[in-house]
């Protein structure tokens, strides 16, 4: 099977601006991603999904292929995520399997590449999506009505420790690996079939505002740079 590492990445993020060629810890946000996708083992193209001419210019430098541009109406803000990856399944269509890696997730390592890959091959399911243990527990979460009172989300926890409690995982935003038959049919990268493969939240910072790559670059520099 020909698989097809995908890592989309356009120009206009408005949380942080430019913030896929913004230097994290040494090197540009999305060169930690085609570094580690060039350093996992299975892996037969890198290919970068960008509207932007900068951010193809730099995915380049770091080893990445970028052999087509993505319209611009496939890289608004309300694009669902997706329609990136069903338009570069048209481009190569010699792919029978997308693994989908978003550059906000600049601590994700080639061994945790590599470990959902094999996950995927060892249960034979058609799709498999990182997730971490969510550091809020969903039942002790709620909602402010407009006088500020509060409501539960869900029903009242049955216990009040987090021990006590059933776990609960959160997407993480890292890996999302696919069978193009079923990614095309389902048109979600999470439908009938798809496993979690879990990875530890010291990997699973997810950079989404500027308080996020704080913490992300911390952490890279306290790992000595990671991917």
């Amino acid at each position: 099977m020909s698989l097809l590492a995908l890592i989309p990445a356009r120009g206009g993020s408005k949380g942080i601006p430019r913030k896929n060629i913004r230097t994290l810890a040494g090197k540009p946000l999305i060169a930690h991603t085609i570094c580690a996708v060039r350093q996992a083992s299975g892996i037969e193209r890198v290919v970068v999904s960008t509207d932007d001419p900068e951010i193809a210019a730099v995915a380049r430098q770091w080893g990445a292929e970028v052999p087509f541009l993505r319209p611009p109406e496939l890289a608004a803000d309300t694009t669902p995520g997706i329609n990136p990856a069903l338009h570069a399944l048209e481009q190569i269509p010699e792919a029978s399997r997308l693994l989908l890696l978003q550059p906000t997730s600049p601590l994700r390592t080639a061994g945790d590449i590599e470990g959902i890959l094999a996950f995927q091959t060892q249960h034979g399911c058609p799709s498999a999506v990182s997730v971490t243990a969510s550091p809020k527990h969903p039942q002790w979460m709620v909602r402010l009505n407009p006088g500020r009172e509060l409501t539960p989300f869900l029903p009242p926890a049955p216990a009040d420790t987090r021990q006590q409690l059933e776990p609960a995982y959160a997407f993480n935003g890292a890996l999302y690996l696919c069978d193009r038959a079923w990614l095309q049919n389902q048109r979600s990268f999470v439908g009938p079939g798809t496993l979690g493969y879990v990875m530890p939240p010291e990997r699973s910072v997810d950079i989404d505002t500027p308080l996020d790559w704080l913490w992300a670059e911390t952490l890279l520099q306290r790992a000595g740079g990671l991917a």
